[in-house]
């Protein structure tokens, strides 16, 4: 009997609860609907604010134009600095009888444009019916507005979207007078594009003031299906550039062809030396520490949808590198071939061996690589390839002396290491709870997703798990030209964060 009373006490809690949760999806949806000119305007007026990390005018007028917004949804807002840095947008807000505190990273700034790439001026946000590639046409930014409609202007879909969804979100739950469950803080960083190289100072001097029961990173697309996403993780990231000598000047290609070393060949033998066709990695020792994905990651990609077909299709290609899913792909070690450069193409041609042959590599990394173990790894391989490794240019004797010379020009940031948070943490499955109830139980779990964040910095310096809650259109074009924002994607992100905050 007792047993049984237990049981029924605990399905009317739950059951109270999902209809508080509908109630509140009910009353934001309508707020949203209601104010959607208002919404659209706000959104507008920040993205005409150019927003590049080394304008640091604009930045302080981001900056500026970002606390306002914060203060108008009722939070407590201040700048934090550092000598040489771009300032933080800090803002808190207590809940009553709240006792976790949720904070959310933004970044506020975004990547350089060109404008002449751009169907429209990138600082004056316009409204068009789909993507430009597909026939987009211009539309007046006025309601009634189609939720497929997309705005378009820098940092739209990377990343001051979500600026807008929560400060909607606040506004919305103080008008329809539901109070959150948690505290809230958020963190909005100036630098993310240019890599976050005044992060980790900026947290260790305000490391208290920074204190968090979780981190939820508000960056990055949705799964390409369309359905809501909660992240798990990112990949690391390194990098080098790497430079192969042939003859010290120019040659003709008829008279010392099949006698003088030809860099090009010599660069592209050493590439395909690294790895194959299929992506598969043949360094000796690369792959040592990576930490396999568990049983229950392995689960979420299984039940996540297919998309490969879709991919394959939208893209223009005839097959993958891979015969696997692109979840598991994209969740083992990579190595990238970013560029390669010698001599030239089509009209310009000439029939010469080359002195030199360069290509640009990245590395992604996953869970437990290290970018120092990577670079050991890199090294030892190129010279069991028979390749002399220098970090500066050759002089003549040493062009001379090594028939095989190879400079090595490793990323100046060092590189970072990859995160991904567990599964099982508590909070981790509350709030995946809240939105897999919001999204109809169709929420899509990921335990990596394939860019990469400096997640990992927040977790050695504030010891706090961190999930990634990405709200952009995946087709956005982020860091390209006509980079936007679907307006379907903008109204979902304020139901997630209404329901986020309070939910747990």
């Amino acid at each position: 009997m007792f047993v049984r009373l237990i049981l029924s006490l605990s399905l009317i809690v739950l059951f109270m609860s999902q209809t508080r949760a509908n109630q509140t999806s009910y009353q934001i949806k309508q707020w949203r609907q209601s104010h959607e000119q208002q919404i659209v305007d706000q959104f507008a007026e920040l993205l005409s604010i150019p927003n590049v990390a080394t304008d640091k005018t604009n930045i302080l007028r981001n900056a500026s134009h970002i606390s306002s917004l914060l203060k108008n949804a009722g939070m407590h807002v201040e700048l934090l600095e550092l000598e040489g840095s771009n300032p933080v947008v800090f803002a808190e807000r207590s809940a009553p009888g709240a006792t976790q505190t949720v904070m959310i990273y933004i970044h506020y700034d975004g990547q350089p444009v060109n404008p002449d790439n751009w169907a429209s001026d990138p600082w004056k946000p316009v409204i068009r019916t789909d993507m430009v590639e597909n026939g987009g046409e211009q539309v007046p930014m006025k309601t009634p507005f189609d939720p497929s409609w997309r705005i378009f202007g820098r940092s739209a879909g990377d990343d001051k979207a979500p600026v807008i969804a929560l400060v909607s979100a606040l506004q919305a739950l103080a008008a329809s007078g539901i109070e959150p469950s948690v505290n809230l803080k958020v963190f909005m960083e100036a630098e993310e594009e240019a890599g976050s190289p005044n992060l980790r100072r900026m947290l260790e001097a305000h490391k208290d003031h920074l204190d968090a029961d979780l981190w939820l990173f508000c960056d990055g697309p949705t799964h390409q299906s369309r359905r809501w996403q909660l992240v798990y993780g990112v990949r690391g990231s390194y990098g080098f550039n790497l430079t192969v000598y042939g003859p010290n000047r120019p040659l003709h290609s008829g008279h010392y062809g099949n006698w003088a070393p030809n860099p090009i060949v010599l660069l592209t033998e050493l590439i395909g030396s690294m790895r194959d066709g299929d992506g598969n990695i043949l360094v000796d020792g690369y792959s040592d520490q990576v930490r396999s994905l568990s049983e229950a990651e392995m689960a979420a990609i299984a039940a996540s949808p297919q998309i490969d077909s879709m991919l394959i299709s939208d893209l223009g290609i005839g097959r993958p590198e891979t015969n696997e899913r692109i979840e598991l792909a994209i969740s083992r070690p990579a190595i990238n071939i970013r560029g390669i450069h010698s001599g030239d193409v089509g009209t310009k041609a000439r029939n010469a061996i080359q002195p030199t042959a360069s290509a640009s590599i990245g590395l992604r990394l996953v869970p437990a690589q290290t970018p120092d173990h990577l670079r050991s790894a890199i090294e030892k391989h190129i010279k069991s390839q028979g390749f002399y490794i220098i970090h500066d240019e050759p002089t003549t004797v040493q062009r001379r002396k090594h028939d095989r010379l190879a400079r090595l020009d490793w990323s100046s940031s060092g590189g970072y290491p990859a995160y991904r948070a567990a599964f099982d943490n508590p909070l981790a499955m509350r709030i995946s709870s809240i939105l897999d109830e919001l999204s109809d139980r169709t929420l899509i779990q990921t335990p990596t997703m394939g860019g990469s964040l400096p997640l990992y910095i927040v977790e050695n310096v504030q010891n706090t798990p961190i999930l990634i809650l990405p709200i952009a259109n995946h087709d956005n074009n982020q860091h390209g030209a006509n980079e936007n924002l679907r307006l379907q994607n903008l109204w979902d992100a304020i139901e997630i964060y209404a329901a986020v905050l309070t939910g747990l």
